[in-house]
């Protein structure tokens, strides 16, 4: 079996499987935790497990990581990074400063979807990358919507928390709708914006898929247009990607 693990600034993804995802898990990301503690919460994904894949975006938690992975279970984990072999050509002024977590999410594209694809990843922050004959062209990046909702609360303080439901209606007429409304709408139209100036830009075919995934991206999927394409575990799907590349 093969854990494959996205570490994210907000949570941490594993799945676990082979080829095919079996189960996934979502823990909140503790920048604090030390080896000792990430093992004791994790001990029990490593039953049958002899291959382990992470991308992270946390770089304090890949030593945390390797260690109790390496000391407890004899196994050395493949991080993307430099000398690993992906199948993604990066086209970016310094190719070192795009993470893993968009390296694996192009490497998913690839694998599921063609080797062009429009990719938004909504977590602590949202995220577009353009692939296009394998390469990632460039990538916007924007505040998440979680993090969106934080700032204006820490901001107003009048405002409480609140879940995101979806908005019934543009505007609304308690504080709660308002918030929904403008906070889902603003984020689901940007989104949509943005992916628009990517086509106008660079010319892209009118069909090229546009991949939705990230902990956010459900919460505004009812307001998007219905040919986006929904996909959770596509970081889980890029990696498993990459660690069979590796494999050779």
């Amino acid at each position: 079996m093969r854990l494959t693990v996205d570490i994210g600034n907000s949570n941490i993804l594993i799945g676990k499987g082979n080829d095919d995802i079996l189960e996934t898990y979502r823990y909140t990301t503790d920048h604090n935790k030390s080896s000792d503690e990430y093992y004791i919460m994790l001990k029990h994904l490593f039953e049958d497990v002899d291959a382990v894949i992470i991308a992270s975006v946390v770089p304090q938690l890949n030593t945390v990581f390797k260690t109790f992975i390496t000391r407890y279970f004899d196994l050395t984990p493949i991080f993307v990074g430099p000398g690993i072999k992906t199948g993604v050509k990066i086209r970016t002024e310094n190719p070192k400063e795009v993470g893993a977590d968009l390296v694996a999410g192009a490497a998913g594209a690839i694998e599921s979807y063609g080797q062009d694809a429009i990719i938004i990843d909504m977590g602590t922050a949202t995220t577009f990358t353009y692939l296009q004959n394998k390469q990632i062209k460039g990538v916007s990046i924007t505040i998440g919507l979680d993090s969106s909702r934080s700032c204006l609360i820490s901001k107003a303080s009048k405002l409480l928390q609140f879940e995101f439901e979806d908005p019934k209606h543009v505007l609304g007429t308690n504080t709660i709708d308002a918030l929904n409304s403008g906070l889902l709408y603003g984020h689901a139209n940007q989104v949509m914006g943005i992916v628009e100036m990517i086509k106008k830009e660079y010319k892209t075919s009118q069909d090229i898929p546009v991949i939705m995934t990230g902990g956010a991206a459900k919460l505004i999927q009812s307001v998007l247009p219905t040919d986006y394409i929904f996909d959770d575990l596509l970081l889980l799907k890029g990696l498993n990607y990459i660690y069979k590349k590796n494999q050779a």
